[in-house]
């Protein structure tokens, strides 16, 4: 119901649509305007009561005026109509490409006399089969179209309706395309290469027989664990609003534990900020590839709906996102976002071998999840909350490789050959993560933490005491921080006003698993492009007007002009701040054969996890595991040990985990 909409719930279908109704009566944005995006203002509503009217921001074009502005508007509520505010003026080449506006460029591009031309030096007459994906194109604007609303074009060619195009790759093409105009304003042909001679298709069959799996069923006779009151979730101790918008897709909020009678505050914010995937190849048909995919074209729309495939199990409960199109429709995506409980194997076990008692916790974890699928690459995105206190980010790369075609008899020197007369050049995916901390309250601090040998001999008269060394982070000069497994780096983000019973101040503790550099030269424009790829975290003080760590509109933006390290200049205090840390997860990706034609699934992520926030293990009062859990009572073992016997789930006597357990039932792909 209205009234009981919360602020950071995600915008409804009449939200949108009350709003771009009035935008759309505005003459300016002439008769075929185009859209890309739409929020809430979340710094302006954090103060509203429930069921009130919510400030947005939303773009809209005029293609044909090469203009574009970034309007402000109120949506109805129980305190107001909606209503327009404000019209900015925005460079119109800038606001992101939403997939409507793909589709309008790639059916024009299909059908232009240049590329026709082109593809028929290299056989193929009929264009139907012939898909054109429009790609950004930030940083390679050629200087003589610098005001032009541009992208370029990746070529790809089936054999057939069911062939997989993204296996059979166009070589030697690179259509220059106008974005506004729907045309190819040139085309770079660096000559003809043969065409890929293998098929890539994946699906059921293609290669052979299906293999005999034995089913396994994951079942909770009394339903699931957790609660939903709109998009508010409680489960085991933790609470959370669960928000969707345009550019991040899944957004978490106000998450708290439950720490007896208090609800103490965890996060007030997390998401996945943005995305840049650079290709470290200067073949021409793929040195241009780095892209932003959130800034440039939007997590929210690029979501797939869950019901296309077995991505999650058990009992489940799903939500819908809605989005704005790229011609001003609300779009519903159905099951966009997915929430369930896992068996996550052992949580905590000891076996006491003098009494022969053993004391065995499974672990459980919720996960909220979605997932986005950006043209050949799929990506899920699963946050998991744990009984003990901690929250991970698990991040899963899958789908097909971007990959190049390559002449006979070469081997490609950037990249890996994945299939006849096909290479997959080397790139990386970084992905930036957006934590509005709340430690205990709003005022924390970010301290780094690192392991050194104790010198002094008098000290460490064995050679063997090491020190943890620590460090405040006291502002925003000093926040760009490396992750470093040699000197065990790890941070805390500490509240500045709360102790525990030993004079420490309460704290979380953020670890990077998965980092990267990027290799590419310094000054080129992959690196310019991106620099905050240069640091695995970063720490900003908050400010609602800094919302994304690339800037509002990174598509064709001036590089290293705006985003985070524009923000670093200002060297705002962070001791006692409301904390703002972004972390960069990564990964180097040097392609292998075994990818081909579809990737399994590569995980990479990081985890947070309590630092002296709790008195005690808060997991101390989850109840044994038993043979209701559907394990076998202990017996006893050699010596008088216990070993554990093989589960349900399938562990061994030394818990090791033989089973999916429910946690890869997420891992069916390829919508």
């Amino acid at each position: 119901m209205t009234a009981e909409r919360h602020w950071s719930d995600p915008l409804t279908p009449t939200e949108i649509v009350e709003v771009t109704a009035l935008v759309r009566a505005d003459e300016r944005i002439g008769s075929e305007p185009r859209f890309w995006g739409i929020a809430v203002e979340e710094g302006l509503a954090r103060s509203l009561a429930p069921g009130q009217g919510r400030p947005v921001r939303l773009v809209v074009m005029n293609p044909a005026a090469h203009a574009a502005w970034e309007v402000t508007a109120w949506t109805s509520g129980t305190d107001r109509q909606a209503s327009l505010g404000s019209w900015s003026p925005v460079d119109a080449k800038r606001p992101g490409v939403s997939s409507d506006e793909a589709r309008a460029i790639a059916r024009a591009a299909r059908e232009h006399p240049l590329l026709k031309e082109a593809l028929a030096k290299r056989g193929i007459t009929d264009t139907t089969h012939v898909w054109v994906d429009p790609e950004s194109i930030t940083g390679f604007e050629p200087e003589d179209l610098m005001d032009r609303r541009l992208s370029w074009g990746t070529v790809w060619y089936r054999e057939s309706a069911d062939d997989n195009g993204y296996a059979r790759p166009v070589a030697g093409l690179v259509p220059i395309l106008d974005l506004e105009t729907l045309d190819i304003i040139r085309i770079e042909d660096h000559g003809v290469i043969p065409m890929a001679s293998e098929g890539g298709n994946y699906r059921s069959g293609t290669w052979g027989p299906d293999r005999t799996v034995a089913p396994l069923e994951i079942t909770q006779p009394e339903g699931p664990g957790f609660t939903v009151e709109g998009h508010k979730v409680t489960w085991q101790n933790w609470s959370f609003r669960i928000g969707f918008t345009h550019r991040e897709g899944l957004v978490l909020h106000d998450i708290a534990y439950r720490d007896g009678d208090v609800d103490r505050p965890v996060l007030r914010r997390a998401a996945v900020n943005e995305m840049y995937v650079p290709y470290l190849d200067s073949d021409p048909t793929a040195y241009r590839k780095n892209f932003f995919d959130w800034g440039e074209y939007g997590a929210g729309p690029l979501t797939a709906s869950l019901e296309l495939g077995c991505d999650c199990l058990g009992e489940i409960h799903y939500f819908d996102a809605h989005v704005l199109d790229g011609l001003g429709e609300a779009q519903t995506i159905t099951n966009g976002v997915c929430l369930h409980e896992e068996d996550s194997s052992i949580l905590w076990k000891h076996v006491n071998t003098r009494t022969g008692e053993a004391d065995v916790r499974r672990s459980r974890r919720l996960v909220i999840s979605f997932f986005a699928t950006v043209a050949n690459y799929d990506y899920g995105f699963y946050w998991s909350l744990y009984q003990d206190g901690s929250i991970e980010l698990e991040i899963k790369l899958t789908g097909i490789l971007s990959v190049s075609g390559i002449d006979d008899g070469k081997m490609p020197p950037f990249g890996r050959m994945v299939s006849p007369n096909v290479q997959a050049p080397t790139h990386q995916h970084y992905f930036a993560v957006r934590m509005d901390t709340a430690i205990d309250g709003p005022k924390n601090r970010l301290v780094e933490v690192h392991a050194e040998v104790e010198e002094d001999e008098e000290l460490n008269p064995w050679g063997n005491a090491v020190k943890m060394v620590s460090e405040v982070i006291a502002s925003e000069k000093d926040a760009g921080r490396m992750a470093d497994a040699s000197r065990a780096v790890h941070w805390r983000v500490e509240n500045t006003e709360r102790t525990n019973r030993f004079g420490e101040n309460t704290a979380y503790r953020l670890s990077a698993m998965h980092t990267t550099r990027l290799f590419a030269r310094p000054g080129s424009v992959v690196a310019r492009k991106a620099p905050f790829v240069s640091k695995h975290l970063w720490a900003t003080a908050y400010d609602p007007a800094e919302r994304f760590i690339t800037g509002d509109y990174p598509n064709q933006a001036p590089l290293e002009a705006e985003g985070i390290t524009a923000w670093q200049q200002a060297d705002r205090p962070l001791d006692g701040a409301e904390l703002v840390l972004w972390p960069i997860v990564g990964v180097h990706h040097y392609p292998k054969p075994e990818e081909w034609p579809i990737m399994p699934v590569h995980r990479i992520g990081l985890r947070f996890e309590p630092d002296g926030f709790f008195t005690r293990n808060p997991s101390l009062d989850l109840p044994p595991s038993s043979s209701g859990d559907h394990c076998h009572a202990p017996t006893p073992g050699a010596g008088g040990a216990v070993a554990e016997g093989h589960a349900f789930h399938g562990h061994d006597a030394g818990g090791h985990d033989h089973s999916a357990h429910g946690h890869d039932h997420h891992g069916h792909h390829g919508h």
